[in-house]
């Protein structure tokens, strides 16, 4: 099972873990997921080198036992974390997941390819380039100037710019994937467009 670091299962309301255990068990009979089925599971096909690199990193954090597969408790974990964890909860995360050669720092590189792939899978409106992004992070909260960014120096300098902390939790929403959980995996959207086309 894994390390619960989001809300527990408890802690969700009924319906909520209900709907997310049928999404589940439908897409995954098994009880667990595979990279293959992850990206199934959540829509993302013909993703470019970059995008497939961060989607793969994403899973390999949300599998926090590291077997190779997500079961229900890390799929709830993870899910908490992103939709309701604290905001020190979700940094932690985000570091990890921007960390992609796991050293403990995240460079330029780093954060400059993950965040690409991030506004691919999210389509984030943001008006700031990927590169304007990077540079601005590290201008504000590389304190020590050395082109990497620790976990100490990420939390503290995310933490004090609310212009960083609300960028970073833009880019990483995922509403719109419990969006799909709530409605069977139909867009809300559409539902509403062909209940008015009836």
């Amino acid at each position: 099972m894994g390390n619960m670091d989001g809300k527990t299962v408890e802690e969700l309301s009924t319906t909520e873990c209900h709907q997310w255990y049928k999404k589940f068990m439908t897409e995954c009979p098994s009880g667990q997921l595979t990279l293959y089925e992850f990206k199934q599971f959540f829509g993302l096909k013909n993703l470019s080198p970059a995008a497939n690199k961060y989607v793969e990193q994403m899973f390999e954090t949300f599998d926090f036992n590291k077997d190779g597969y997500i079961d229900f408790m890390e799929y709830v974990a993870a899910l908490s974390l992103v939709l309701k964890g604290k905001v020190e909860q979700k940094l932690r995360w985000y570091f990890k997941l921007y960390d992609v050669d796991g050293n403990g720092c995240i460079d330029r590189g780093e954060l400059l390819n993950i965040f690409k792939a991030i506004r691919a899978i999210n389509r984030c409106k943001e008006t700031m380039t990927a590169e304007e992004f990077t540079d601005m992070v590290f201008d504000k909260i590389d304190i020590n100037g050395d082109g990497e960014l620790s976990l100490e120096e990420f939390m503290e300098g995310v933490q004090k710019d609310e212009m960083l902390l609300d960028i970073l939790t833009r880019s990483l929403d995922l509403t719109h994937i419990v969006r799909l959980i709530q409605n069977d995996g139909k867009n809300p959207h559409e539902s509403e467009q062909e209940a008015e086309a009836a």
